[in-house]
This record gives C-alpha cells, sequence and structure tokens, in this order.
C-alpha cells in the first residue's frame, strides 16, 4: 500500500499539517483561479501560459516567481503518481471551490483510478462561519481528517462538468446548474451564487463587492486604505479574497474616493452609492474575464438574482 497524498489550498495550511503526523506527501495548489480567464484544460501548456499571462498582468507577478511558485509544485503533483489515496483539504469559500473544480478536474483525467477524499469543514466561529482550516488545533485538523469522505465517480465527473460551466463563456448556464444541489459538495453553490455577484449590477455598474467597499467606506470612518482593507476581511461572506485582491480593487475604485488619508468617498462616489451615477463605462475593461465569461458582457440583477447578458 502507498501513503495518501494530501493536496492542501494554500501554504498555511500546508505549514499546519507538516506540524501533524500524518502519513503521506503533501502537495499546495498555489492558484487563484477564481479570478482571470480559466480554461477547462487545466495543467497544459495554453493553460498555464494563459495563467501566468494574468497574474503578471494584474498582480505583477514575474516569471521566475510563476515557475518556482506555481509551476514547480504543479510538476510535483504530476510526479505522485503511484498514490492510490488522495484527499482534498479546501475551504467553503469561493476561492477554495473553485479551486478544488480544477484539481478534480485535473485529476479525472490524471489519476481517474485513486480514491479521492474530501476533508470535511467542522468548527464554526460565533458568526456561524467555518474556522479556516488553518487556524485549527492540531487535534481538531486530526478530527476533520477522520472524517474526510469518499467522493464517488459521479461526484468527480459532476465537478468536472460544473469546471466546463465555469470555464464557458456564458456563465448563466453554470448559474441554473445551481438548481440542483450535490450532497458531496455542500459549498458549491453559495460560492457559484457568490461568483455571479462578482459581475457589475444593473444598479451602478460596481458588483457587490466593490459596492460594499464605497458603502462601508460611506458609513464609517477609516484612517487609511489599509484600515478600510483590514474591515472588509474580516467580514466578506464566502469570498475568500485577499489583501492583494482588495487592494487592486481599491485602486480601481480611487475616482470614487476623495481621499485615503483618511478614507473619504467623492461626490461622484455618493452619486454611484445612490444608484443615480453609473460607474460602468470607467470600469469596463473587455480583457477582465471570471472563469471563461467577459466580466463585462454580463449584468447582475439584485432583485432577481440573475444574470443578463448585454
Amino acid at each position: 500500500m502507498t501513503t495518501p497524498l494530501h493536496i492542501t489550498n494554500g501554504d498555511s495550511l500546508t505549514n499546519a499539517l507538516q506540524k501533524l503526523d500524518l502519513k503521506g506527501d503533501i502537495v499546495t495548489w498555489r492558484e487563484m483561479l477564481c479570478e482571470g480567464k480559466t480554461t477547462i484544460d487545466v495543467g497544459s501548456e495554453s493553460f498555464w501560459r494563459q495563467r501566468y499571462e494574468f497574474l503578471h498582468s494584474r498582480y505583477q507577478v514575474s516569471k521566475k516567481k510563476f515557475i518556482d511558485l506555481t509551476l514547480k509544485e504543479y510538476r510535483n503533483l504530476c510526479n505522485h503518481k503511484k498514490q492510490q489515496e488522495i484527499v482534498l483539504w479546501f475551504e467553503d469559500d469561493l476561492f477554495c471551490q473553485v479551486n478544488m473544480l480544477g484539481v478534480l478536474s485535473w485529476l479525472l483525467k490524471h489519476r481517474r483510478d485513486a480514491d479521492i477524499f474530501l476533508v470535511k469543514l467542522s468548527k464554526k466561529n460565533k458568526k456561524g462561519q467555518f474556522i479556516p482550516l488553518s487556524e485549527l488545533s492540531n487535534s481538531e485538523l486530526k478530527k476533520c481528517y477522520t472524517k474526510k469522505e469518499l467522493l464517488s465517480r459521479d461526484d468527480i465527473e459532476y465537478a468536472d462538468f460544473m469546471w466546463q460551466l465555469y470555464c464557458e463563456k456564458n456563465p448563466l448556464r453554470l448559474l441554473n446548474a445551481t438548481h440542483q444541489e450535490r450532497e458531496a459538495f455542500p459549498f458549491l453553490n453559495p460560492a457559484i451564487h457568490a461568483h455571479c455577484k462578482r459581475f457589475p449590477t444593473v444598479k451602478n455598474g460596481l458588483n457587490f463587492l466593490e459596492n460594499r467597499m464605497i458603502q462601508l467606506a460611506a458609513e464609517d470612518t477609516y484612517a487609511s486604505r489599509e484600515q478600510l482593507i483590514g474591515s472588509i476581511l474580516i467580514d466578506q461572506e464566502n469570498y475568500g479574497y485577499g489583501d492583494l485582491q482588495y487592494d487592486r480593487m481599491a485602486k480601481r475604485l480611487r475616482p470614487l474616493f476623495k481621499s485615503m488619508t483618511p478614507v473619504k468617498i467623492s461626490a461622484q462616489g455618493h452619486l454611484v452609492l445612490e444608484g443615480e451615477s453609473n460607474f460602468y463605462p470607467i470600469l469596463r475593461n473587455d480583457s477582465d474575464y471570471l472563469g471563461g465569461a467577459p466580466k463585462y458582457s454580463f449584468l447582475y440583477y439584485e432583485e432577481a438574482r440573475q444574470l443578463l447578458k448585454l
């Protein structure tokens, strides 16, 4: 028998697992497939080229850093061909759920005969939100591991199907797919709804998160952009974003702020927030993608929780 292969959602969890006496090797999935254009062929040369171009243009990730942190770890995954048991450690948020779909699509193609397990989250905070795996104690992590569930072939094929929908040009089919639920993936449908709310709203051209940033700035006092972002990170629903994503968002919304030290929104910011001005023409960028869909080719209609194609 071979030891298990563990695939984690990031370095923090990998570091936490290394402190446990779990058998098996650990591979870290260092990607953020919830941002930028994605294609169904996870792991192909064209797939990684496209991912690098996005990360380089949006987050100034150098080729060396991309190779050292992402591609070398992916090759490490490719080299683990003998494990019969593969354990996935992913969270309930959008960031992790999309990465999970991409990984499962790859596993279906490259590790068809392996037994794939998904670790279940177990502990919640006072707000009823699941505590990230990397923040659990050793005993709590072990408890999650003992409760891991074996995914059926149907489950894995379903995840691959949802990944294909995520990579399509039209996200309407993905949203419609949430009408059915899959017991193995209890966090997937909420994550997809969160994904759809990232398209610009009919109301003012800002998406849900952009509106929330402006709303917080209007309702409270923040000494700096960093403090504003820190407040969003504390309570961001199920997006799983980090400070890099919100920092880039704040820079794109800069015309809606009068000042960043302290944070104050401008007169235009107030008009946009009240729905009296639409910021869509200023934000529109035809190279912005969410999965396979051009971000500014669709609008999110909040009242009906539906997407409209332009």
